[in-house]
């Protein structure tokens, strides 16, 4: 069976694209830091009949989520779709406008949104190149694509991975690899950041499938409601 593998599933949008691949006959691996609640998704997923395995790592360490995705690698015997969507680092923190913000307010989060998407797909890439085939997708929020100056040091690395992923994108033309961008100018189950709309999991999970099966001449999906 084919691979999807989250690195950042959680109980929302990670769960919801598990169940829209798994739906679809793809074995699922799931990568973030805390075991017990990747131990309870995967047996979400299997009430459902999707087979998942979990593989706790943290974006910030490096080895380990390479170790992680090599482990599911093997156990599934490869990786078809990265999705790579972990929570913003900073956590409830600081969020600065830009005249406020140093390069500190911006480096965590380059650790976690940029450098971290970077690692997964040297990880994975090398094998898509060999087989032909694959899929490469990256979520951040609105702030890659649209001003909020309160949240500066936030946008700013959202900002990077997206470039970034719209470069891949063009370097890959031709190889059968897709990589995309997904901008999420909504909220999921919280207040609104900066008047936005809200939106569920299960309606935004959708675009990651299209992305891999019927829209791969696509660069970049915005969300919005």
């Amino acid at each position: 069976m084919p691979t999807v593998t989250i690195v950042g599933a959680g109980p929302r949008l990670g769960l919801a694209i598990a169940r829209t691949f798994g739906s679809r006959g793809f074995d699922v691996a799931l990568i973030a830091r805390d075991r017990e609640r990747l131990e309870r998704l995967v047996g979400t997923l299997a009430a459902d009949g999707v087979n998942a395995a979990a593989f706790p790592a943290d974006v910030l360490e490096r080895d380990a989520l390479v170790q992680a995705l090599k482990g599911a690698a093997d156990e599934f015997g490869g990786i078809d779709v990265l999705e790579y969507s972990p929570a913003s680092a900073n956590g409830g923190g600081t969020l600065t406008s830009p005249s406020e913000t140093d390069p500190s307010h911006v480096q965590r989060e380059m650790e976690f949104q940029f450098y971290g998407a970077i690692a997964a797909t040297n990880a994975v890439l090398p094998a898509m190149r060999e087989s032909g085939a694959g899929t490469l997708l990256y979520t951040t929020g609105a702030g890659s694509v649209v001003h909020v100056p309160k949240a500066a040091n936030v946008s700013t690395a959202s900002a990077a991975l997206r470039n970034w992923a719209i470069n891949l994108r063009k370097e890959l033309a031709g190889t059968g690899i897709q990589a995309a961008h997904v901008a999420l100018d909504v909220t999921i189950a919280a207040p609104t950041f900066y008047g936005q709309p809200k939106a569920t999991a299960d309606q935004i999970s959708p675009v990651y499938w299209d992305l891999h099966a019927t829209d791969r001449d696509k660069a970049e999906f915005i969300f919005r409601r």
